[in-house]
């Protein structure tokens, strides 16, 4: 009798412990298991139509651009432009069902650029031609602007030795002296400058720079702001060094 009871309880126990066994046995869920990745919206390529419908919110300007064949929704840092505007959109980031928190406002697809063109002669998309004005990327001509004479920036560079030195002072703060040789106000809601200092040959003579402030052709300028090389605008138009959002000091 005590063997039989002793076979029972074995068997009980082993039971038991099976059993506890399977409970702690995870389960994978539907809700565990890798969600699926989002579809992401083509790349967009450049496009010029009307501006239909434009807001700011956030630091941006987001507007609606009718192509003629489609309408695209694009955002770039706040500009002015208004309902009617012709504009380019260069290729940007296209962001899909994007949901915007200032405007509590959904978006099959909005394209992120860091500038829009707007006014001016605007070109079709692939065409390489800029809004009437846009600075040439060539050196400008000196307009008769004596360059001779000026002095090395204190702990700055030269025009000369940022172009020949644009690998290491990618991305940094350059400071440089120069003068101003042509003054190009409110292209893509920036004032470009070209500035010389003598320095340089045909090709490295000429520094390109956007900034908010205003000069005038023949002003000595300190320029301090970051430098970044090979600047694509789209269509063709390149930088191969240029100071942005500069700060200004006229001497």
């Amino acid at each position: 009798m005590k063997k039989q009871l002793t076979l029972i309880l074995a068997g009980l126990m082993t039971l038991a412990l099976a059993a506890g066994c399977k409970e702690k046995t995870p389960e994978v869920t539907e809700q565990q298991k890798p969600a699926a990745a989002a579809p992401t919206a083509p790349a967009a390529k450049g496009k010029s139509g009307t501006v239909v419908e434009t807001m700011n919110s956030g630091g941006y300007t987001y507007l609606q651009v009718d192509t003629g064949t489609e309408k695209i929704w694009a955002a770039a840092p706040e500009f002015p432009v208004k309902v009617g505007d012709p504009v380019v959109v260069p290729e940007g980031m296209p962001m899909a069902n994007y949901h915007s928190k200032t405007l509590n406002r959904d978006f099959e697809v909005v394209y992120f650029v860091d500038s829009v063109m707007v006014g001016g002669e605007q070109a079709a998309a692939g065409q390489s031609t800029m809004p009437e004005g846009h600075p040439p990327i060539t050196a400008a001509e000196g307009n008769g602007v004596d360059v001779s004479g000026i002095k090395k920036a204190e702990g700055g560079n030269t025009v000369s030795e940022i172009f020949s030195a644009k690998s290491e002072l990618a991305g940094k703060e350059v400071t440089v002296r120069g003068k101003v040789v042509k003054f190009s106000p409110q292209i893509m809601g920036k004032n470009w400058i070209h500035l010389q200092d003598g320095t340089g040959d045909n090709g490295s003579n000429d520094l390109t720079v956007t900034t908010d402030s205003t000069v005038n052709v023949g002003d000595t300028v300190l320029v301090s702001g970051v430098l970044n090389t090979d600047k694509d605008f789209g269509y063709g138009y390149q930088y191969a060094v240029i100071v942005e959002d500069a700060k200004i000091i006229v001497e």
